[in-house]
């Protein structure tokens, strides 16, 4: 402790059972001023802690330069200095380490995750801590904190699909969710295409369709509504019986399609489609979506596509018009990948009016 009392510790990060709120203890225990730790894996943490002692983390570049630093003079000085509040940081948002990634267990013929939202670092409301060192001496315990995870993500989503509801009072669940999800942006605030936290493009099996935009969602034009009776034939081409479906739902008359296999589950009319399974050597996967007019009336929308080299995906028809009176809309989208990559290959369908854009990703894979 005397040889660390009064100074910022350096220490490189070798052992990551041990978590950085004990390390900050120890350092704190033996009256240093303030600790810099160097982790090799620094991408996977969450660089922000909500503490009262001084701390930085860094990783293994910065890391090599503050210890060449140490050993190049006899003197070494560091200072803390005041906090900074740093704004408008570029490039935002970033997909971070922690954030689950798809495809879903469950079945790869829904595209997981749904939406990318805020997570990383955010001050939250939190039941006071009032263990010692949680806050300072002769002040009461905070009621916030900064706190990373998906519990942090959801309320986000969930605030703006509260948002949206106050506005439009008669939309069901499924709408919001629809609204949310075609309005997303893949763009961060520098317009290029999402990142995540290695420095690459984030595919959409990191970021979902994309980041929410709330106020895009109050006027998405088309939505896709997922009805009671899609999750239920989601249960039969899931393998479940009609006998047991109809014991858990108040359709007791309910009957699964003929022919219920996995492959189906990529018919129901979700904001997205994933196909787990598309044999490069037989005929195109077809599936089919059903659009609901949330907008004005009498509106043609074009369909535009977007996709890798060598997958041929068409969409059927190309054109939507919706006629006075004409709320709902079917359209086919068929996938063919006889030249196109092995693996997942990601891309879009778009449907435009001129004043609304329905963006619809899809993730498929080739084998």
């Amino acid at each position: 402790p005397k040889k660390v009392a009064g100074k910022i510790i350096v220490c490189v990060d070798d052992d990551p059972t041990v978590p950085r709120k004990i390390k900050k203890l120890v350092a704190e225990d033996a009256d240093a001023k303030g600790l810099i730790l160097i982790d090799e894996d620094y991408e996977k943490h969450v660089p922000f802690d909500s503490g009262i002692f001084p701390l930085s983390e860094v990783g293994s570049v910065a890391g090599f330069q503050i210890i060449h630093y140490i050993n190049s003079t006899k003197n070494p000085t560091a200072t803390i200095l005041p906090t900074v509040d740093v704004q408008r940081y570029k490039p935002a948002p970033v997909v971070a380490y922690f954030s689950s990634r798809g495809p879903g267990e469950l079945t790869e013929n829904i595209l997981k995750p749904d939406v990318t939202a805020p997570g990383v670092a955010i001050l939250a409301a939190i039941v006071p801590k009032v263990n010692a060192g949680s806050f300072p001496i002769g002040k009461k315990p905070a009621g916030y904190a900064i706190k990373s995870g998906t519990s942090m993500a959801c309320p986000h989503v969930t605030g703006a699909a509260a948002f949206i509801r106050s506005v439009h009072r008669r939309w069901s669940s499924s709408i919001i969710k629809s609204a949310l999800m075609t309005t997303a942006t893949v763009y961060d605030n520098t317009g290029k295409p999402l990142k995540n936290n290695a420095g690459s493009t984030a595919s959409p099996h990191e970021t979902g369709v994309g980041e929410i935009s709330p106020l895009k969602a109050l006027n998405p034009g088309l939505v896709f509504e997922t009805t009671t009776k899609d999750y239920l034939r989601f249960l039969c081409y899931f393998g479940y019986s009609e006998k047991n479906i109809r014991s858990m739902s108040k359709y007791t008359n309910f009957n699964c399609p003929r022919n219920s296999i996995d492959n189906l589950i990529s018919n129901i009319n979700y904001p997205s489609i994933s196909i787990s399974k598309l044999d490069r050597h037989r005929a195109a996967e077809t599936v089919k979506r059903t659009v609901t007019n949330v907008g004005l009336q009498n509106v043609t929308y074009i369909s535009r596509v977007n996709a890798p080299s060598g997958l041929i995906v068409k969409v059927l028809p190309q054109k939507l018009v919706f006629a006075e009176g004409v709320k709902r809309m079917s359209f086919s989208v068929s996938f063919y990948g006889k030249e196109a990559a092995g693996g997942y290959n990601f891309g879009s369908v778009t449907w435009s009016d001129n004043r609304h854009s329905v963006q619809m990703m899809f993730a498929v894979n080739v084998q």
